[in-house]
């Protein structure tokens, strides 16, 4: 998240004259979308249309299922666990509020709440939501580059294999190597060497047109590509696609013994459920060796 974007926040409560006081205190500052029950906000957060909202005020007493089971569900998806949630209750006994943040909750606040009050709390974890998510960002994304790095790379491969496991279908991976590295930094520099790193990482990325897919840095001058649902061929395609793209650079490479320009080395490897080829554990493990396949095969190739 950047720092200019406008932070959402997910009003819950089965009262539209507290929906409507929220909504109205709070819609300057923020976006605010709403729900009037428990199953209706949990049915929002399990859309893929829309990011997840940065706080939710999630009322307690409502019908169907009430606020702490909602908070239960939310705090036990690792896809939402880490959105902050208010209580916003008119339940003000010590217990109750005890409860509430023992289940997760971030803070709780008493009904008929004060309007200062509830901007101001909204405020402080509102600004901790932004620096824990700069945070996060930080941690998981290549400092030099700016895409993803390899720890990233590692959680999408387990919720990719996971999602292949469950459902079907093929899951395919490229490990890519740029040609004689090392040289091109002992002739240019370390400077110039990660001005390659970065135009090489800005190629790649633009190169891939489908949103699912995902380019990281996965050390050095390795790169690693993730595509769910590609079968064989078409991340064959994928590959020579992306080694093509680097060669068009035409960044000079006097110290290589394969092109006058930079070029990438790349090894494919694919799962699928209807004819396992590599086994899903092992994909990333058949893909290195396809890498270095291509590299005993002369480079600036796929394998």
């Amino acid at each position: 998240m950047t720092t200019d974007e406008q932070q959402t926040i997910l009003v819950v409560d089965d009262e539209p004259a507290n929906i409507l006081a929220l909504g109205s205190l709070l819609k300057h500052e923020y976006r605010v979308r709403v729900a009037n029950s428990g199953e209706k906000a949990l049915r929002l957060l399990q859309e893929g249309g829309q990011p997840h909202p940065d706080l939710i005020l999630l009322d307690i007493q409502m019908p169907g299922m009430d606020g702490y089971g909602v908070c239960q569900r939310i705090k036990a998806d690792p896809a939402t666990r880490d959105i902050p949630i208010i209580f916003v209750t008119a339940l003000d006994a010590a217990s109750d509020e005890e409860r509430g943040l023992s289940l997760g909750a971030a803070d709780y606040i008493a009904k008929p709440f004060n309007r200062a009050i509830v901007r101001a709390r909204v405020r402080t974890h509102m600004s901790l939501k932004r620096k824990n998510d700069l945070l996060e960002q930080m941690a998981l994304f290549d400092g030099l580059t700016g895409i993803p790095n390899r720890r990233h790379f590692d959680d999408q491969l387990q919720r990719e294999s996971k999602r292949s496991l469950r459902q079907g279908g093929s899951l395919s991976l490229l490990m890519m190597d740029i040609d004689h590295f090392k040289d091109f930094n002992d002739h240019y520099g370390h400077g110039i060497g990660d001005q390659c790193l970065q135009k090489v990482a800005e190629t790649l990325k633009a190169t891939l047109s489908r949103p699912s897919d995902m380019i990281a840095r996965y050390g050095g001058e390795e790169f690693v590509a993730l595509l769910p649902g590609a079968d064989a061929n078409g991340a064959r395609e994928v590959a020579e696609k992306l080694r093509a793209a680097v060669q068009g650079l035409a960044i000079p490479h006097e110290s290589s013994s394969t092109a006058p320009v930079v070029t990438l080395s790349l090894g494919c490897a694919t799962y699928s459920s209807e004819a396992p080829g590599a086994a899903l554990d092992g994909l990333l493990k058949s893909a290195d060796e396809a890498l270095y396949s291509a590299k005993r095969a002369g480079r600036n190739r796929c394998a």
